[in-house]
């Protein structure tokens, strides 16, 4: 199986060297400055409070505010909260660390990969591209009727990405609508 990052060398390799990036979007109410790594953003906006908590809780700030390249794929406030009560309660307490950490680090993808080198792996696997992210989670890349791309996790549900190419100086973020669970 290709990995995220390999496939996405070549669709960039493919597109040249020249590609051009819009400005970034707006995210939970806060300009997303690219010359600021994935943790310096992601503290700004209001939709990824719990994100923020989940990340420092883990021990990862320094690793997400690292070199790098790192694809985020980045739940909101609103996907914590579509987990059963208790469940984020329950992930950050001390003795669930290691659990927090697979959970979170199955969000993330060695590599900066953009939303058209995503489409571009799902239509040339005919319409589905499973990928391995840095966490040991085994994911597939789709695209709804309407061209959203969306991730099946490892229990079968499918997360929108609402928000795409959210360039960061040391990757790129990609705001979803659930959180990312691996296979129990």
């Amino acid at each position: 199986m290709k990995t995220l990052f390999a496939a996405a060398a070549v669709a960039m390799t493919a597109l040249g060297s020249s590609v051009a990036f819009a400005e970034n979007p707006m995210v939970g109410g806060a300009e997303m400055f690219a010359d600021r790594n994935i943790v310096e953003n992601a503290v700004n906006s209001a939709d990824h409070t719990t994100l923020v908590a989940a990340v420092q809780a883990a021990g990862l700030v320094d690793t997400l505010s690292g070199e790098g390249p790192f694809t985020v794929f980045a739940p909101t406030n609103e996907a914590f909260a579509m987990l059963p009560e208790g469940t984020v309660e329950s992930l950050l307490l001390p003795a669930n660390l290691s659990q927090l950490q697979q959970i979170l680090t199955c969000h993330v993808v060695a590599g900066d990969v953009m939303s058209g080198a995503i489409r571009s792996m799902i239509e040339n696997d005919g319409g589905s591209h499973p990928f391995t992210t840095v966490g040991g989670c085994t994911f597939t890349l789709i695209m709804d009727p309407n061209n959203t791309i969306q991730i099946r996790d490892g229990m079968g549900n499918i997360a929108d990405v609402t928000i795409a190419d959210v360039e960061q100086s040391n990757g790129v973020i990609h705001v979803i609508d659930h959180v990312l669970m691996p296979q129990m």
